[in-house]
C-alpha cells in the first residue's frame, strides 16, 4: 500500500524510534498492530502508520535535521490506548513474550496495563471498570 494513493487525513501520534525496522516488527507481532501505510523510497523506510482498533500510531526514524541535530525524542512518554479488556490484552501479550505487570486499577476507575516500547516510550492500555 502506497502513501500516494492512502494520505493520512487525521493527525495520530508520531514517535521518533531508533531501528524502524524493530519498532516495526514489536508492535505489529507483539503488540498485533497492523502496518496501513508505508513509505519506503528506495526499499528505506521513512515512515509508516500502524493501527490497532482504534489506536493509529506514526512511526518515524529520529535522524539528523538540517544543522546535523539528531531530533529529540522523549523517553518514558506516555501513550494511552482505549481497549475493551486491559486482562485479556494482558494474557495477549504475555502470550506474545512480553514482559509486564498485570492491570491495575487506577484511582479514577480505568483499569491499566503499562508496558515499554524498544525506545523506552511507556504504552498504557486502559478500559473502564
Amino acid at each position: 500500500m502506497s502513501a500516494e494513493n492512502n494520505p493520512v487525513q487525521e493527525l495520530v501520534p508520531l514517535l521518533f524510534v531508533e531501528d524502524i525496522d524493530d519498532s516495526i516488527e514489536f508492535y505489529t507481532d507483539k503488540l498485533g498492530f497492523e502496518v496501513s501505510l508505508k513509505w519506503e523510497p528506495e526499499g528505506k523506510v521513512l515512515w509508516c502508520r500502524i493501527d490497532r482498533g482504534s489506536a493509529a500510531l506514526m512511526l518515524q526514524p529520529a535522524c539528523p535535521d538540517e544543522d546535523g541535530v539528531r531530533a529529540e525524542r522523549i523517553k518514558g512518554v506516555g501513550l494511552f490506548f482505549l481497549c475493551d479488556d486491559a486482562q485479556t490484552m494482558y494474557a495477549e501479550f504475555s502470550a506474545n513474550g512480553l514482559n509486564l505487570e498485570p492491570p491495575q486499577v487506577a484511582f479514577y476507575g480505568m483499569n491499566q496495563l503499562f508496558l515499554k516500547d524498544p525506545d523506552g516510550y511507556e504504552l498504557c492500555f486502559q478500559n473502564q471498570v
